[in-house]
């Protein structure tokens, strides 16, 4: 199957500018054009793919070049692209863990602030806060300032 860049641009949710850029700076391998008309295969669909999924994982860019060059080398970069990807996936699994605890806080807060309206004052609560904060309030409080959870 083939696609247009147009058809690419929609479903992935890109600006057909992102599409003409990841060309232009290597992140695709050359695509095919049929009377000047980019054709994108179900293989250029899927470094694209594979590209949005790494942006989405703050890998820069320039790995992401660097990514493609193995994979149009072919069998002999599997080592390498192996390797590449075991890295991402250790550092994604820390990006999570980062957010997990920045969420934890993010609820605590919601809490807080929400208690803190319904009594009127951040202060007063501040003042009692074990009276009116619930156990499992308290753990993820606890949870969000422990670097291992």
């Amino acid at each position: 199957m083939t696609y247009t860049i147009g058809e690419i641009a929609e479903k992935f949710h890109l600006p057909i500018s992102t599409i003409r850029y990841y060309e232009k700076e290597g992140l695709l391998p050359p695509i095919r054009r049929e009377n000047g008309i980019r054709k994108f295969s179900d293989s250029d669909f899927e470094t694209i793919f594979i590209i949005e999924c790494l942006k989405k994982t703050n890998v820069e860019l320039k790995d992401i070049r660097r990514f493609v060059a193995m994979a149009l080398k072919g069998d002999s970069t599997i080592d390498g692209r192996l390797s590449f990807f075991r890295e991402q996936v250790e550092k994604t699994k820390r990006q999570i863990a980062g957010l997990q605890r920045s969420l934890r806080m993010l609820e605590y807060k919601e809490w807080y602030y929400s208690k803190a309206k319904e009594l009127g004052s951040t202060r007063k609560l501040e003042e009692d806060i074990d009276l009116y904060r619930p156990k499992e309030i308290k753990e993820l409080y606890d949870r969000a300032h422990r670097k291992e959870d």
